[in-house]
């Protein structure tokens, strides 16, 4: 099992440098789009590559950030729910839906995307608007994305099967009625 905890901590590594380093991106793309819109309503000018520059940016920050929100924990889940099961039906459903759901659906999207990529790289594609950018690198992000979504799953269900399901204390909190909200009983 040690070798394989090695592997899961060195994917947990790469997928948090590549995720933090993404979100950079979300600012990167406000910036442009502010910039954008002063030249447009300044200078009435406008550019499609500018426009899809910010597609570019968001789609890639969201592709690149996924496998590190998954391994940050900070995914959406139904909370209100599994907070009241035990530590090991959570666990159940945790390393259900890793191997029954995710790691099927990442590993299909990687399979699928990879031969779009492949061509529209060989061809050079890009945009049909005017002026536009080239599409082959945004492909390329999309294969890149799911193959650390499928790395970042197999990775998760390693930290499933030795620590079990993430601790939910948060949850269980905000599932369970506050005493200080509850109306008074008569």
């Amino acid at each position: 099992m040690r070798p394989l905890t090695t592997i899961g901590n060195a994917i947990d590594r790469v997928n948090d440098l590549v995720g933090r380093a993404s979100v950079w991106l979300l600012l990167a793309a406000v910036l442009l789009s502010a910039g954008n819109a002063v030249v447009r309503k300044l200078f009435a000018m406008s550019s499609n590559a500018m426009l899809e520059a910010q597609w570019y940016l968001i789609g890639t920050m969201v592709m690149l950030a996924a496998p590190w929100v998954l391994q940050q924990n900070a995914h959406v889940r139904i909370e209100i729910l599994s907070a009241r099961l035990s530590h090991k039906a959570r666990t159940m459903i945790e390393l259900l839906g890793h191997i029954v759901m995710l790691l099927p659906f990442a590993g299909i999207m990687l399979w699928l995307s990879l031969p779009y990529f492949e061509r529209s790289y060989r061809q050079g594609e890009q945009s049909l608007n005017a002026g536009g950018l080239a599409v082959w690198p945004m492909r390329g992000i999309v294969v890149l994305g799911f193959a650390l979504l499928t790395l970042q799953a197999l990775s998760a269900i390693l930290r499933v099967l030795r620590e079990g399901a993430p601790d939910t204390d948060d949850a269980r909190a905000a599932a369970l009625p506050d005493d200080d909200h509850e109306a008074p009983r008569r």
